[in-house]
C-alpha cells in the first residue's frame, strides 16, 4: 500500500512526505492499520524492515488527536543507541504536529537527568528509555505513568537477553491496564511468547522474514588464521576506495582498540567504539562515522541493533557472533530500504561449527573464500555441507563415525 492510502491525519501525511516515504514495507503495511483500529500487536520482523516506522507513524496519528497531558506514550529499548536513533525519527515524523519526545538512556555524566526528569513529570507525548534509568527515575518517586495509553516495547528479544525482564515488569506495573501494547521482535522464542501472553490482549500477530538477512546484502566468508584478519582487512579495504562507510564487528570490547591500533597507519581513518568510551565520546564518534569523516569504525555488539546510518557499504565481522540471530543483525547494518551491500565474515578453524549453525538457521549455504595468496594459505573448511547449497537435511549415519565426538 501506499502512505495515503492509510487515511492517516493530514499534519503526519505532510511529514510522511517530507521524509521521502511512499510506498509502506510489509511490516508498515500489515501493522499500521491494526494499530490505528487500537489492536494489541506482537510482530517479529528483521532489522531494516520498516518497523520503528511500522508503530511510530500510527501512534503520532493518534496523538495529534489527543490533547497532550502527562506522558502518552512510552518506549522501552535494550540500548542508549536505539533510544537516541528511536527520538531522532520520532521528531522528524513529529515535525509538523505539537508532540514532544524525548530519550531517556543512562551511560552518561549524569548532565542529562533534570531534563530527563522535567520530561517525564510534563506533558511529553512520547518517552523512549531503556530500562535502567527509566527504574532509577521511577525510583526517585516523581513519575507518574498514569497517563500512558501507549506502551511499546521494541527489540523485546534483545532486553530479554540481557536480563530486562524484571524491570520490564516492574514499569508494567505502573502504568494502566487499560491501553494499547505493541511488541517488535525480531525473533519469537517461546519466553517473549511468555511475555506477550502476561502483556497483551489479543494480540495481532505479523510475521516477516524472521532471521534472514535482507536480500541486498551479498554474504561471503574468508577461511583465516587470526593472525591473517587484520592484514586481510587492511587488504580488503585498501582495494575498495569507492566504500567510504565501512562498519568491523567484533564479539568483545578489548578487541576493538586492538583491532583499531592494528589498521592505524594506512592512510584511512578508523576509530572504535564500546561501551568503555562515555556517551559524549560515543556521540561524537558516531556522527564522524555518519559524516563519512572516519571511513571505518569498530564496534561491538551494542551497535548491530542501534544504529541507524545509511549508506554502509560493507559490514566485516572481524570474528563470528556467539548467537546465530546476531549475525543477522550485524549484516543487517548494510543493505538498509531496499539498497545493497556486502557481509563478510572472518572464520578461524575455532569457529566454523559456530558459522555453520549461522548457515542453518538462514537456510543458505554461505559462499567460502580463500585469503589471498600474499597472505598466506588459510584453513580448510572442516564442516560438511549438504550436496544443494541452501538445502538442509539429516545426514544419514555412518557406521565408521558412529560413536564419535562431533566437531572433535
Amino acid at each position: 500500500m501506499k502512505f495515503s492510502e492509510f487515511n492517516l491525519s493530514p499534519a503526519i501525511t505532510e511529514a510522511i512526505t517530507w521524509m521521502g516515504f511512499e510506498d509502506a514495507t510489509p511490516i508498515q503495511d500489515q501493522a499500521i492499520p491494526k494499530i490505528i483500529e487500537s489492536r494489541d500487536l506482537i510482530a517479529c520482523a528483521q532489522t531494516g524492515t520498516g518497523k520503528t516506522a511500522a508503530f511510530v507513524i500510527p501512534v503520532l496519528d493518534k496523538l495529534s488527536q489527543k490533547d497532550i497531558k502527562g506522558v502518552k506514550t512510552l518506549i522501552i529499548v535494550p540500548t542508549r543507541e536505539l533510544a537516541i536513533q528511536l527520538d531522532q525519527q520520532i521528531q522528524g515524523l513529529a515535525y509538523f504536529v505539537p508532540i514532544s519526545s524525548r530519550a531517556v538512556y543512562g551511560g552518561g555524566d549524569g548532565s542529562d537527568w533534570d531534563a530527563e526528569r522535567k520530561a517525564l513529570t510534563s506533558d511529553t507525548g512520547i518517552i523512549v528509555a531503556t530500562p535502567g534509568k527509566m527504574i532509577a527515575h521511577m525510583n526517585m518517586g516523581y513519575v507518574n505513568l498514569d497517563s500512558v495509553e501507549f506502551l511499546i516495547l521494541d527489540e523485546a528479544d534483545k532486553m530479554l537477553d540481557m536480563g530486562f525482564m524484571p524491570d520490564i515488569e516492574k514499569i508494567v506495573k505502573e502504568i494502566p491496564v487499560k491501553r494499547q501494547t505493541l511488541m517488535f521482535s525480531a525473533t519469537m522464542p517461546p519466553k517473549i511468547r511468555q511475555l506477550a501472553k502476561q502483556i497483551l490482549i489479543d494480540p495481532f500477530e505479523i510475521s516477516i522474514a524472521m532471521s534472514k538477512p535482507a536480500e541486498g546484502v551479498l554474504q561471503a566468508a574468508y577461511l583465516t588464521y587470526d593472525n591473517q584478519k587484520t592484514p586481510l582487512i587492511n587488504s580488503l579495504i585498501a582495494n575498495k576506495p569507492d566504500y567510504n562507510s565501512i562498519l568491523v564487528f567484533t564479539s568483545t570490547k578489548s578487541k576493538v582498540n586492538e583491532i583499531v591500533r592494528m589498521m592505524r597507519g594506512k592512510g584511512y581513518p578508523v576509530e572504535g567504539i564500546s561501551s568503555d568510551l562515555e556517551q559524549r565520546e560515543r556521540n561524537e564518534v558516531l556522527g564522524r562515522f555518519k559524516a563519512k569523516k572516519t571511513r571505518v569504525l569498530v564496534a561491538t555488539d551494542v551497535l548491530s541493533r542501534g544504529i541507524d546510518i545509511k549508506d554502509i557499504n560493507l559490514v566485516i565481522n572481524y570474528d563470528v557472533p556467539g548467537d546465530a540471530e546476531d549475525y543477522v543483525h550485524r549484516v543487517g547494518r548494510t543493505a538498509r530500504a531496499n539498497t545493497t551491500g556486502i557481509a563478510l565474515t572472518l572464520v578461524n578453524e575455532k569457529d566454523m561449527p559456530r558459522f555453520k549453525r549461522i548457515e542453518d538457521l538462514i537456510e543458505m549455504e554461505i559462499h567460502k573464500l580463500n585469503v589471498p595468496v600474499e597472505l598466506g594459505k588459510g584453513p580448510e573448511w572442516k564442516v560438511k555441507h549438504f550436496s544443494r547449497p541452501g538445502k538442509f537435511r539429516p545426514k544419514k549415519k555412518s557406521h565408521k563415525n558412529h560413536g564419535r565426538k562431533r566437531n572433535k
